[in-house]
């Protein structure tokens, strides 16, 4: 899994905000499309996710995963497959957020294998896709 894809946005509010956003899980249906749900089964000292279930819709198949959360403060937050659904066999993302002048520049990293054998390049695009989705979900969600 050394592919990975990568993309930022710049979101209008700081860090902690915006680390808000996206530590509630159980909201992401309302703002991510694609998601269909997340069971939160753990959460750390801090309150935050460290287990979690997740239920998306990739259009040709839904899948149920299960995600351990590994929390950096506001600043980082990753995510890796523990529970592997009947098509995504490994995955591994992660949001950094970095504060700059009253706005913040979010990173969302991305590496996803699934059992359907896919050539690189489209393998990227729907990585692309998804980080694509979820950064403009997330900008219009906080920024609203």
């Amino acid at each position: 899994m050394a592919d990975r894809t990568s993309s930022s946005i710049t979101v209008k509010a700081g860090k902690a905000e915006i680390m808000a956003v996206i530590a509630d899980l159980d909201a992401y249906p309302k703002w991510t499309s694609g998601i269909r749900g997340i069971t939160v089964e753990e959460t750390g000292e801090d309150g935050r996710a460290s287990r979690a279930k997740l239920t998306f819709d990739g259009g040709v198949f839904i899948d149920t995963i299960g995600l351990a959360y590994t929390w950096e403060g506001d600043d980082h937050v990753a995510w890796t497959l523990v529970d592997p659904g009947s098509v995504v066999t490994k995955l591994h993302g992660s949001y950094t957020l970095v504060e700059r002048d009253g706005s913040t520049e979010v990173t969302y990293e991305l590496a996803v294998d699934v059992r359907i054998p896919l050539i690189g390049m489209v393998k990227r695009k729907g990585e692309k896709r998804i980080i694509d989705s979820a950064l403009k979900g997330l900008k219009r969600h906080v920024e609203s």
